[in-house]
């Protein structure tokens, strides 16, 4: 990544905040964590694919947000997880962001990274089993489809604000 000028350590500032905001305010925080969890701030996961100086963005926003479930447990599991699975997502998918599907209602980068991250869940599945005694393979599920839809519904917010405004910058 090239150095980080002032207006990106606020572009920075800015996204995980929004990140924590749409986690942590009710109602959102009712369907933004646990077994069962619909988080609206993972649409901000694919802004990565604009620019690699929201990996950190969204990376600090779940730190943040996670600080507010399970504590330094969440902090370091669902950082982490973000951290890794969205690079790795963004190297996988990134040479499809120029092509749409479904009648170009989806850009497919997002789709794919969509179902690639949902199924990186199991780390959240792992960590509830661990803290919550819940059971693994129903909580990867469930979390897995909520994940899904969050970001099937997110990719078409940021690909509709992706035309208005310049998100490279």
């Amino acid at each position: 990544m090239k150095d980080l000028t002032t207006r990106d350590y606020v572009h920075i500032a800015l996204v995980a905040a929004l990140y924590v905001v749409l986690t942590i305010t009710p109602p959102l925080n009712a369907i933004s964590y646990g077994a069962y969890q619909f988080r609206v701030s993972e649409m901000l996961n694919f802004l990565v694919f604009y620019n690699p100086k929201y990996i950190l963005a969204v990376t600090l926003g779940c730190m943040i947000a996670n600080f507010y479930s399970f504590g330094m447990v969440d902090v370091v599991v669902g950082g982490g997880s973000t951290l890794v699975f969205v690079t790795l997502g963004v190297y996988l998918f990134k040479k499809y962001q120029q092509e749409t599907m479904v009648n170009g209602l989806f850009n497919k980068a997002f789709f794919y990274f969509s179902f690639f991250f949902a199924a990186s869940m199991f780390t959240v599945a792992l960590e509830l089993k661990i803290v919550a005694q819940a059971p693994f393979f129903l909580t990867w599920f469930t979390t897995g489809i909520g994940e899904l839809a969050s970001l099937l519904i997110g990719s078409l917010v940021i690909s509709s604000i992706a035309k208005r405004i310049d998100l490279t910058i």
